[in-house]
């Protein structure tokens, strides 16, 4: 499955998902936003990975906002532009 979120400053977030069991699995997110240190994109993956498909974008929000550490920083997008780009990934089957 397939979802993307255009932010309110232009960045593009995709996310690109399977469901098994109900559950979100092999997530991929990307796009044109910015993040440091880059090596944090793997935290927020997995923080997404074995969720249930009936997450909510809050608590998808919540997830990966609990994933990235004090020193992250997300240059045009948020966890709640991940989050976005999950749902409607998840509605779009």
């Amino acid at each position: 499955m397939h979802g993307e979120y255009k932010t309110p400053g232009g960045k593009l977030v995709v996310v690109d998902l399977n469901i098994q069991d109900d559950q979100l699995s092999h997530v991929v997110v990307s796009g044109d936003f910015f993040l440091e240190p880059a090596e944090a994109l793997s935290q927020i993956t997995q923080s997404i990975e074995n969720l249930p498909v009936t997450s909510t974008e809050s608590e998808i929000a919540g997830r990966v906002r609990g994933s990235v550490g004090p020193g992250v920083e997300m240059i045009g997008f948020s966890p709640e532009a991940i989050a976005r780009a999950v749902r409607r990934a998840i509605d779009e089957r």
